[in-house]
């Protein structure tokens, strides 16, 4: 063998109890799972005390941009991931002409930067696969990204898309598939997503079921109106065929405190019918989004000059503040926002880098100004480029749903900014050592299944999330007693403790706690795609 990790309790991904074996690694692959000191290795890493696990599948990343920016990548592979699932929320970078690029250059900066001197050279789908497969720390799959399909031919126009329109959009997207993306993402908080009507949604979906993808849905509201915003997407999936996996599906905000059991009992019925739906979370309570998003939809249309106009109205700012602070925007999930739960922790302007890890409340006070004020200057000077935490969770609704027997892990972790969310680091270990460890709502063996074998089901990728003789050597060992996450929202970026080892591909990413800067990932492609 290549490599023989020695006796180590292994949590194979199913589920199913601890057992210790060795398992040995040749040509990037498992070559065998066998009894414990039974295997010989020109490299032999002794794993007693340790658990190996199957690399961990972060089913809802933003690292579209960062992964190739910054190819070490160690906010993921330290953390035991070696699969990511990108393109999500209906926003990313392919398929893309030069006019929309320049668009969601600017629209996305909040969540993954616009780094100088950064090589666009794509366009396609297939393209941008492609550049993954120029070497990546860690393996990826693609999402079509729902949004930027409806720039591309509807533009950002609130209104439904014509016949004409809707041949173009299904086109998009089957030619995604073919070229290697899994499934079709969207944002329908987000514009310009949120313009698709049901209708339009169930249509796109028939042509992603028909080619063997999923569809995983950034829906309408994750506060008020939830339980109805899940349902349409519960409808979509029943009505075009498509299987669903529900994007960071929780239950945010005061209107949603305890109200998790009534989206399981949503979930369960479905799938009791038959349906095939999925979901991740991420074990925090904040979110996180560009400051943008909580704008009215309206007030976006027709993109970002037409969006910096109305931020300079003095009217048009007043019936902005109004929807915001009284009713409740769309893209603020219905709910009228409290500033002292929005907080800034990225700015683009060493200017405003003063108001990064305070709330707009806080901020607004210091500067002696209304909250909405300073929010509105705030975007006008980064020209929307910010990013922000939204402190709207609830504990007894993240740990309801994450016992779900559909849940799977996914960080939604932005990578940018002064203070991103810790999640970004943590997602993973914070998994294992508050849920498993120290709460018990999940088992050990039960709680990497989720974050393994369930999500490669999901993708379809027969040869990974399993520690199993012929599957792809993606592993990980971690210390069940010491596995923490050591990220916090004022010290971010830190790598998590008890990971000494990360394998992707059978190389060693991270050996003895330290990063190898291996590249041996690559992109993960539909089973039914040309390549």
């Amino acid at each position: 063998m290549d490599i023989v990790v020695r006796s180590a309790l292994v949590a194979d991904g199913t589920g199913d109890p601890l057992t210790r074996h060795d398992v040995g690694i040749t040509d990037g692959r498992i070559a065998s799972v066998a009894e414990p000191g039974s295997l010989a290795g020109r490299r032999t890493i002794d794993a007693e005390g340790l658990v190996l696990a199957p690399g961990f599948i972060d089913m809802h990343s933003h690292s579209d941009l960062q992964l190739l920016a910054n190819p070490d990548h160690l906010a993921k592979l330290s953390q035991g991931v070696t699969t990511e699932v990108l393109g999500q929320d209906g926003l990313s970078y392919a398929p893309v002409n030069d006019d929309v690029l320049a668009a969601l250059r600017q629209q996305l900066a909040g969540w993954n930067d616009d780094p100088a001197g950064f090589d666009w050279n794509w366009r396609s789908v297939g393209e941008y696969l492609d550049r993954l497969d120029a070497g990546v720390a860690v393996n990826a799959a693609y999402l079509v990204p729902q949004g930027t399909v409806r720039m591309l031919t509807v533009g950002w126009e609130d209104r439904p898309a014509t016949e004409a329109e809707m041949n173009a959009m299904k086109e998009l997207i089957a030619t995604g598939l073919a070229e290697g993306a899994m499934g079709m993402s969207s944002g329908l908080t987000y514009t310009p997503g949120m313009y698709a009507t049901t209708e339009e949604l169930v249509e796109l979906c028939r042509v992603v079921g028909e080619r063997g993808g999923f569809y995983s849905p950034h829906h309408r509201s994750y506060g008020k109106g939830a339980l109805e915003a899940f349902g349409e997407m519960v409808d979509v999936s029943r009505r075009s065929g498509c299987p669903l996996h529900l994007a960071h599906a929780t239950m945010n905000f005061s209107v949603n405190k305890g109200k998790a059991p009534q989206l399981l009992e949503l979930l369960d019925q479905a799938l009791d019918d038959g349906c095939d739906i999925t979901l991740d979370t991420y074990p925090y309570l904040p979110g996180a989004t560009y400051l943008s998003a909580l704008l009215p939809s309206w007030s976006t249309e027709g993109g970002l000059d037409a969006t910096l106009a109305r931020l300079s109205d003095v009217d048009t700012r007043e019936r902005i503040r109004a929807e915001i602070e009284e009713t409740g925007s769309d893209g603020a999930h219905g709910v009228p926002i409290d500033w002292e739960a929005i907080e800034i922790n990225g700015v683009r302007r060493d200017e405003n880098s003063h108001l990064v890890g305070h709330s707009v409340a806080a901020s607004a006070q210091r500067a002696g100004k209304p909250a909405a004020e300073l929010y509105f200057d705030v975007l006008l000077s980064e020209k929307l480029g910010t990013s922000c935490l939204m402190h709207v969770g609830h504990e007894e609704n993240v740990q309801a749903i994450m016992r779900h027997r559909t849940h799977t892990g996914g960080s939604d972790g932005l990578l940018v900014g002064a203070r991103p969310h810790p999640r970004a680091w943590g997602t993973f270990p914070r998994y294992l050592a508050r849920y498993v460890r120290e709460l018990g709502v999940l088992d050990l063996a039960e709680c990497v299944s989720h974050l393994t074998g369930r999500a490669a089901e999901r993708l379809r990728l027969t040869d990974r999330g399993l520690v199993r003789a012929g599957y792809a050597a993606d592993l990980v060992l971690f210390d069940p007693e010491t596995v923490a996450d050591t990220a916090t929202f004022d010290e971010p970026r830190q790598q998590a403790a008890g990971i000494p080892y990360v394998f992707v591909n059978g190389v060693a990413a991270i050996d003895d706690g330290q990063p190898t800067g291996a590249l041996a990932g690559h992109s993960l492609r539909n089973p039914g795609s040309a390549r």
